[in-house]
């Protein structure tokens, strides 16, 4: 049976008014987050003292510079490279026979220039042995299915790896972006044992950001990654610091729940808000570094910083490691060959569109690639005995 959508319909238009009667306390917050931000009263050196000293149930970005600082792209170098690279999976399915799973990666790499090329590819791999469907720590301890968030972590690491296999063979001579979807923090690996973070992490993602700036020895490599649309609020939590009154603010001790918060005036305002008021088509913001635990604990040298973009009717966040951040060419070069992309896409990097339109997995392929793996075992005569479940999702009763 299909959604009713009649009976929806009611609820739809209760919520849509309940939005529109909110619309004017909307504004009025944001009004106060933008005049908090460029207040000349704020003295940044007390405000970075005051955020580390602070005890918050909220992530508070760090401070690099002033918070309402802007700056123009530059402009455009003659001849460069955009490499990006996305991915898809098909998770394992305890309902079916088999346990296994596949993640296709897709590429793109775009020439731009004097002798401007495209190249795109997706590189399909099954995992079926045993070493690949779980995560084994040494001494052979509890092992760490690879399914659901693991999964997703493992393709995120796969998506990287492909990105700097790609942009090691960039053409010498011409700067190159690498440029990943989503954030570069493993978000999903702070509620596992440390032998995931080990595989997953240390010997995975930061292994190949290292070798991606081991790139900039001849030639200028600047890496990424684009979120769209975010919803985070790391730098409107900078404000309700700012805003407390308190001199080191303790959530827990000092605003136990019930008690109405002086930092409640932001409330609901996201980053993207602030920074739609304050930047100009092209303009990034100041940079800001990334409160997470796991970077601070684990990235090292790739640590996290972040900035937003006006990359025309929306605001993105861009993330880039330390090393990225730090230096005034590659910063530059981020900014202007995205902010390019950007262009070309209508609203979105043109070498992600490109990179996922060559990962994408449907519901379709989905469907297929286990019936291949049923069909395949019938051929071979071996035992395949799926769930009473997915045999019943198959099955039409009436």
């Amino acid at each position: 049976m299909s959604l009713d959508l009649t009976r929806v319909a009611g609820q739809v238009s209760a919520m849509i008014s309940r939005l529109g009667d909110g619309r004017d306390e909307d504004r009025r917050r944001l009004r106060f987050a933008v005049d908090t931000l460029n207040s000349p009263a704020i003295n940044l050196e007390a405000l970075k003292r005051k955020i580390a000293a602070s005890r918050t149930t909220w992530l508070v970005a760090e401070l690099v510079e002033g918070l309402n600082r802007h700056y123009p792209s530059p402009p455009l170098p003659r001849d460069f490279t955009v490499i990006a690279a996305d991915g898809s999976h098909i998770d394992v399915d305890r309902h079916h026979s088999t346990r296994c799973y596949l993640i296709n990666i897709g590429a793109a790499v775009i020439k731009y220039g004097n002798q401007p090329d495209a190249c795109l590819s997706s590189l399909p791999r099954l995992y079926s042995e045993d070493k690949d469907l779980a995560i084994t720590p040494p001494g052979n301890g509890r092992r760490q299915p690879v399914e659901g968030t693991i999964l997703g972590v493992k393709r995120s690491v796969e998506e990287c790896q492909r990105l700097a296999e790609l942009t090691a063979g960039a053409p010498d001579g011409s700067d190159c972006l690498a440029l990943l979807d989503g954030t570069l923090i493993l978000w999903g690996l702070e509620a596992y044992p440390d032998f995931v973070t080990d595989v997953l992490l240390n010997n995975g993602l930061l292994k190949c950001l290292g070798a991606m700036k081991k790139l900039n020895a001849g030639r200028r490599v600047a890496m990424a990654s684009y979120i769209s649309f975010p919803r985070s609020t790391d730098v409107v939590n900078v404000l309700r610091v700012a805003i407390c009154p308190n001199d080191a603010p303790d959530c827990d001790r000092d605003c136990p729940p019930g008690r109405e918060r002086d930092c409640e005036a932001v409330a609901d305002v996201r980053d993207r808000d602030i920074f739609m008021d304050l930047l100009e088509t092209g303009e990034r913001s100041a940079l800001f570094i990334s409160p997470s635990r796991i970077v601070k604990e684990r990235y090292g040298e790739h640590r996290i910083y972040f900035f937003y973009l006006r990359a025309g009717d929306e605001i993105a966040r861009i993330e880039i490691p330390q090393w990225v951040a730090e230096s005034q060419p590659l910063l530059d070069l981020t900014q202007c060959l995205v902010l390019d992309q950007v262009k070309r896409g209508q609203g979105y990097p043109v070498v992600l569109s490109e990179a996922h339109e060559q990962a994408v997995v449907t519901g379709a392929d989905r469907e297929s690639f286990w019936e291949l793996v049923e069909v395949s075992l019938v051929e071979e005569h071996l035992p395949g005995t799926g769930s009473a479940k997915s045999f019943s999702k198959r099955t039409r009763w009436i």
